[in-house]
């Protein structure tokens, strides 16, 4: 199957999904399209909710694509490379709608700061965290706001060190990064199909109000993250990150 960034509506809430044949690892173009697609489905009055999910059975989103990560030779294409998840995370901040995350399978790096940037989110018992970015020469800079805002500060430190463990969807649930973990990827189907249609139920401009509440004091995100992209292109540039990443090619 070819990658994909699709939009559909039902009874007023928005279903954006991605895919990426390589466990939903994310290339730019990819990433450009779900930014957009977020865009669009914010500003689209057939939409009152949106729900956030990817493709495939046990992967959520294997994070940035490491074959791309390996070609970076200078510092600007790599800091335009790791905005791609900046500007990801950012449309989801500022879109005027609640998203709810739909976590089906395992998440690990750019993955987990998608869910963390939900506004509510949901998952499977195989829903597994990582943030495997130290472990490669690098560290989880761009996602960093979105997870410390989500779980807090010790839990994001205790990811980012353990880089090479996955991390149960016990532990995501009771640090807060999803709100209910349910056995099977029906009932989470079906779960997030009765929440978000509840949700659309509301009023919209509550709704709107409530989601500037949410990510209030995060207004300063669009430099941050660029920021932190500027960082993360300089370090992937690094003999010890290109001699680690040539290992998962």
């Amino acid at each position: 199957m070819e990658a994909y960034v699709t939009l559909t509506i039902e009874n007023q809430v928005g279903f954006v999904e991605f895919f990426h044949p390589n466990r939903n690892s994310m290339p730019s173009d990819v990433l450009s399209k779900l930014e957009q697609t977020i865009i669009d489905a914010g500003k689209n009055d057939a939409i009152k909710v949106i729900v956030l999910k990817s493709g495939g059975d046990r992967t959520f989103c294997a994070g940035a694509s490491f074959n791309e990560v390996i070609a970076i030779d200078n510092e600007l294409t790599g800091k335009q490379f790791f905005l791609g998840f900046a500007n990801v995370i950012n449309a989801m901040r500022k879109c005027p709608k609640l998203i709810i995350g739909r976590v089906q399978g395992k998440t690990v790096g750019g993955g987990v700061g998608l869910a963390a940037a939900t506004d509510y989110c949901l998952a499977t018992q195989y829903a597994s965290v990582r943030l495997s970015e130290l472990s490669i020469g690098i560290g989880p800079f761009v996602i960093e706001p979105a997870v410390s805002r989500k779980i807090g500060v010790t839990a994001m430190s205790q990811m980012t060190i353990d880089a090479e463990t996955f991390f149960t969807t016990e532990f995501a649930k009771e640090k807060g990064l999803y709100s209910e973990v349910f056995a099977t990827t029906e009932d989470l189907d079906l779960a997030v199909k009765v929440l978000a249609e509840r949700l659309a139920s509301y009023n919209p401009d509550a709704l709107r109000e409530m989601k500037n509440v949410f990510w209030k004091n995060t207004e300063n995100w669009d430099a941050l993250l660029e920021e932190r992209a500027e960082m993360s292109g300089k370090l992937v540039l690094s003999a010890f990150t290109k001699k680690t990443l040539k290992r998962f090619r």
